[in-house]
């Protein structure tokens, strides 16, 4: 029998517990037709840095249902990998280029890549060493990684299947630009903030010299791209003008007056300018009449070559200079302050210009329908159900995907051009000569979405397009997605209509969604107010299981959860509470006992094991409904509350009697019980379980692949549990008052328990004597001595009367009194309020309604017995 260290120190126990685990194979799985597939696919981290909390919670989550599922006898698969994150990777590694003096242009697109592939090395690397670290049980001989060999196959096969469809296709249309990335991004990649700013009303002459119109602007620098100038084709005001010509304001070009059902008569003066090339409004208008399209700004927010005086500055000097030439020529007529939403870059936070381009899209309306059709029939569902709306408004209101970026790290886009003849092919192998002219063909110079490669990972992970794989076949679809809810959009949606596109399968049945990790204060976390929190260092001073029970205590799907080293550390404690009670039960065993439960057990037992068995019924519950945060607080209670601080203290008395049967049987429920709650605390806190777990006799080789406990009838002792509960909660009540009052555990007073319990408490009265230090017991139905001479104690279930007068001032007593008594009104109002509001009633389960009934009478059976406590006092 393997003795534990005198005090538990993870660094001596984490790393060669993760080593054991490995070398015993234990997170591999492989397809075996007598086990129902359990399958998590990570959301695969970027290749850019390190973890940081909120991938901590993440991997946390999806660990605790992985291990769950394997111990349940699932053949249990989570497949790891990482991102190769383009526009975030390439402008970490020109920044780190520019720190050594190099740039793109100085190594070209091969040297470029090169060093992109030793970032990856490097970087992705470091981030699976961090996931061992937290303890994520990964099938690591299944690593994938977005741009290699297989996630690569799928990329081209998607690529040629939806082109040949119809699906993709390539042209010019308005695009987000992000000058700073100097890359289109899709709209899912625009974040918007609210900024101060500026409408700037301008006169536009008519040609004629007949007068001008008023139109207003928040960009002006673009106005040098007008084409025209548009009424509402209803407006009476503007019929006669419709047709005529306006002399552009800065340049020596006339533009006409147009009539579109795009412009709201009751906006501004009811004319809008016209810039097709820069706003996606503006370029359906132009294509409706047939505009002419001018760029007026490169693609890094300089001003074009066509621009004139204003060729090449920056857009925001422009717009200053342009401003000031306005007012002198007398157009600019007034400014007006204005609060707008300004489309920003998610990755670098720079302002996004609308800019058209040419670019390749994804036709997204055929994709969309038949994704929103497997939510709404639950062949996919969110957790929390509410997530569902954020679904259903993107892809109700989508657009068409636009996938190319001007990068040089990511997958390339498979299309071919002819120099001499223009033909496009389009093919998963590369093309060099032509098959219209026999011309020489170059590859497209541009990169795939980060996401389009993302959006496959549930199957290309597994083998597809390969469908006769044996992963695809056997763990396809996947059981369970966890991630944030900021990346709904992002990531989730294109899963679900490319898997169902291209496997004719949705990619998951649940989406467990949950929140950000918030600092103590609920702040967001980030660099710019300095209150990350590295998850290794955290590891570091306090463990893994320490860090992994916090994000997870407390925490709800779909919410924000707050991060303090406060709760840290009381994830600490409890780890070295469990430690030492552990250490208690196995220096109090024998070598060679038996081991399981004992035929005769007495009444702590059966309230131990009873309560065992509600546990382990309802925390399967509560992780089989993705409430693991109540599960983890839940095992948490068990462990500290009944088992240290209550049955190891009860079993003392049976291992010191001298009856050495009795002993054992304490000694073997003992074991039996701490066995079974480590189980349910191991997918939460797996190092700590599987080290005590391993000590104890009679265990397997390893908790990980132990059986989980399961609810068993024979074990259920209702009438004992309550029983024991109530004689519990009475001690409890009976020791606070006495500690209250400075009254010395060596103290033994005589005991008057009045209640219709009288059973139950006469089957305790061993106990009472030890914990509630009472040397005379009487149990009856009513209290028939005088009141006034005794400190009294309620519960729900007894009323204690103590002849301690002496010991204590009388007022105080009443003040303590007064205070329960306050504290049985407030619960009252609050129960009473919640059961009088129609809407709880209607809404929530019967049985939640029930308990709260029940909860109130039992506030008010108190209320009653402590004013006769107070009524006698006086």
């Amino acid at each position: 029998m393997k003795e534990l260290d005198k005090l538990y120190d993870p660094s001596q126990v984490e790393d060669k517990t993760y080593e054991f685990w490995l070398d015993k194979n234990y997170f591999h799985a492989e397809a075996d037709s007598k086990k129902e597939p359990y399958t998590i696919v990570i959301p695969p981290p970027n290749i850019t840095g390190q973890l940081h909390m909120g991938h901590a919670m993440d991997n946390t989550l999806q660990d605790i249902l992985i291990r769950t599922k394997r111990m349940q006898g699932y053949c249990a698969l989570w497949v790891p990998g990482t991102d190769h994150a383009s526009i975030a990777t390439e402008a970490k590694i020109v920044a780190k280029m520019k720190e050594d003096g190099v740039t793109k242009a100085d190594i070209g697109r091969d040297g470029f890549l090169e060093r992109a592939w030793d970032w990856k090395k490097q970087y992705g690397g470091r981030i699976i060493e961090q996931l061992k670290k937290l303890g994520s049980s990964c099938d690591w001989e299944r690593e994938a990684f977005t741009m290699d060999d297989k996630c690569s196959e799928a990329v081209l096969e998607v690529f040629c299947k939806l082109y040949e469809k119809g699906l993709i296709y390539r042209g010019e249309r308005i695009i987000n630009w992000c000058p700073n990335c100097c890359t289109s991004i899709s709209d899912a990649e625009v974040e918007y903030e609210e900024q101060d700013g500026h409408f700037w009303h301008i006169r536009y002459p008519y040609a004629d010299g007949s007068g001008y119109i008023e139109v207003a602007t928040t960009r002006p620098e673009t106005m040098l791209g007008d084409t025209a100038v548009a009424v509402n084709p209803d407006d009476e005001r503007y019929k006669d003008v419709v047709g005529k010509m306006l002399k552009l304001p800065l340049t020596d070009r006339e533009i006409p007056i147009i009539a579109d059902d795009y412009v709201e008569m009751d906006f501004g003066t009811g004319m809008v300018k016209i810039t097709p090339a820069h706003d996606p409004n503006d370029f359906e208008v132009g294509l409706r009449h047939n505009l002419e399209i001018i760029k007026t700004l490169t693609d890094d927010a300089h001003m074009t070559a066509d621009c004139g005086k204003y060729a090449g500055m920056d857009r925001y000097a422009a717009r200053k200079a342009m401003l000031k030439d306005l007012e002198e020529g007398g157009y600019l007529v007034r400014t007006e302050d204005y609060k707008h939403n300004v489309g920003t870059c998610y990755r670098c936070g720079t302002t996004v210009e609308p800019m058209v381009s040419k670019q390749w899209f994804v036709k997204m309306e055929p994709l969309a329908k038949p994704a929103i059709e497997a939510v709404r029939e639950q062949k996919v569902k969110f957790v929390p159900e509410r997530f569902d709306k954020t679904y259903y408004h993107w892809m109700e209101n989508i657009k068409d995907w636009c996938i190319s970026r001007q990068l040089w790290w990511g997958h390339r886009i498979p299309a071919y051009y002819c120099a001499d003849c223009g033909e496009v092919v389009v093919s998963k192998t590369a093309v060099h000569t032509c098959p219209k002219c026999g011309g020489a063909m170059r590859q497209d110079e541009d990169t795939l979405d980060t996401w389009f490669s993302s959006a496959l990972w549930p199957f290309s992970t597994l083998g597809w397009p390969d469908e006769n794989a044996q992963d695809f076949k056997y763990f396809f679809p996947t059981s369970t997605l966890v991630t944030g809810y900021d990346i709904i959009f992002f990531w989730v949606a294109r899963m679900i209509f490319s898997s169902l596109e291209h496997t004719g399968e949705v990619p998951f049945d649940t989406v467990l969604i949950h929140g950000l990790v918030r600092d103590a204060q609920g702040r967001k976390m980030s660099k710019s107010l300095g209150n990350g929190i590295d998850p290794l260092e955290v590891i570091a001073e306090y463990g893994a299981d320490a860090l992994r029970f916090t994000l997870v205590t407390g925490s709800t799907p779909g919410n924000d959860t707050r991060y303090s080293e406060e709760k840290v550390k009381s994830s600490r404690n409890f780890a070295n509470k469990l430690w030492n009670a552990a250490r208690f039960v196995m220096m109090n065993l024998r070598d060679g006992m038996e081991t399981g439960l004992p035929e005769e057990l007495d009444l702590s037992d059966r309230w131990v094991l009873s309560s065992l068995n509600s546990v382990i019924k309802e925390v399967t519950e509560n992780i089989e409904n993705y409430d693991l945060g109540l599960a983890a607080q839940k095992v948490y209670d068990f462990i500290w509350d009944v088992y240290c601080d209550w049955y190891i203290e009860i079993a003392k008395l049976r291992l010191n009697s001298g009856d050495e049967k009795q002993a054992d049987n304490a000694r073997r429920v003992l074991v039996y019980v701490l066995s079974e709650a480590l189980k349910l605390l191991h997918p939460f806190m797996p190092f700590i379980t599987e080290e005590i777990y391993r000590a104890l006799p009679g265990s397997g080789e390893s908790i990980m692949v132990s059986d989980w406990p399961v609810y068993r009838e024979e074990l259920h002792f209702a009438q004992d549990e309550e029983g024991f509960t109530n004689l519990v909660a009475l001690i409890k009540a009976i020791r606070a008052v006495r500690a209250e009052m400075g009254v010395h555990p060596a103290k033994k007073t005589r005991l008057f328990i009045e209640t219709k319990h009288a059973d139950d408490f006469n089957k305790g009265e061993a106990y009472l004597s030890k914990f509630a230090f009472a040397n005379e017991i009487t149990i009856g139905a009513a209290f028939e001595g005088d009141a006034a001479g005794n400190v009294q104690v309620v519960t729900d279930a007894a009323r204690a009367f103590i002849p301690m007068m002496e010991l204590v001032d009388k007022e105080k007593e009443l003040a303590r009194l007064n205070k329960e008594l306050a504290g049985c009104e407030k619960d009252i109002a609050a129960l009473s309020g919640k059961l009088n509001n129609p809407g709880f009633v209607a809404k929530a389960p019967v049985a939640v309604v029930e308990g709260e009934r029940v909860k109130l009478a039992k506030a008010e059976d108190k209320k009653k017995k402590v004013l006769e406590s107070i009524e006698a006092l006086s």
